[in-house]
């Protein structure tokens, strides 16, 4: 949801890549919450801290404790914001996902990445 709201709030200026110690299959219900305020996330995967490895970045940011402790060492020295946000995944009952979890994390995240777009 973060590199979709980079992608949107940032346009051309800023190169989005969402990276993690344990990539995964992006869940639908982060593509439905995107879709509420129409930012299409559908085609996004998730991708391991190697692909960092043929990159340069000015900056990085972390959302979780496992991503900010395994960052390894990255081309450049880039500055390295950590933002901690809830997994929606986490709350999941014997039904599944909650989309109001999802609806927070994206909310959290549109603050997030509003900041770091206007320098902050």
């Amino acid at each position: 949801m973060a590199e979709g709201w980079l992608r949107h709030l940032g346009g051309d200026c800023f190169l989005a890549r969402s990276v993690g110690p344990r990539p995964s299959h992006l869940h639908p219900l982060a593509t439905a919450a995107m879709q509420e305020v129409e930012i299409d996330i559908a085609s996004q995967r998730g991708k391991g801290f190697d692909a960092l490895q043929s990159e340069r970045f000015d900056v990085v940011v972390t959302l979780c404790e496992e991503s900010a402790a395994d960052l390894p060492a990255l081309p450049g020295r880039p500055t390295v914001r950590h933002h901690p946000t809830d997994d929606p995944t986490w709350i999941e009952d014997e039904f599944g996902a909650d989309i109001n979890e999802f609806r927070k994390v994206r909310d959290a995240l549109r603050d997030v990445v509003a900041a770091l777009v206007a320098g902050g």
